[in-house]
């Protein structure tokens, strides 16, 4: 197998550089770095959340779904999860589906007044 640099290193440096591109808004090197990541510890919900974030912010919609999806099946309470899936039904235009999201993303956040 070739390594590259978005393979290279530890766990723990992918994780690293991962976080680094992500906050220099380079979504895509960064969910190069996190799909290998989080196919290898898919229990680990922080890598996945911050590739499903990486995925929203780059437009791969479909994709941060499908991971957000994942995270709030395992975690119906992970708060950030409910919130960012509910972003981004609402922009693939499934207002429907997103308000619910929304909804117990709020009551999770202890703000009952949109509830």
């Amino acid at each position: 197998m070739n390594t590259t640099y978005y393979d290279h290193g530890s766990p723990a440096e992918r994780w690293e550089r991962a976080r680094m591109f992500f906050g220099a808004k380079d979504y895509a090197a960064a969910a190069r770095v996190l799909e290998p990541l989080v196919a290898e510890v898919p229990e680990q919900t922080g890598p996945r959340l911050l590739l499903a974030r990486a995925y929203y912010h780059s437009a791969q919609l479909r994709r941060a779904e499908a991971e957000l999806r994942i995270i709030v099946e395992r975690d119906p309470v992970e708060h950030y999860a409910r919130l960012m899936l509910g972003r981004t039904l609402e922009r693939q235009d499934r207002q429907e589906e997103a308000d619910s999201h929304l909804r117990v993303a709020a009551a999770l956040a202890g703000d009952f007044a949109e509830v």
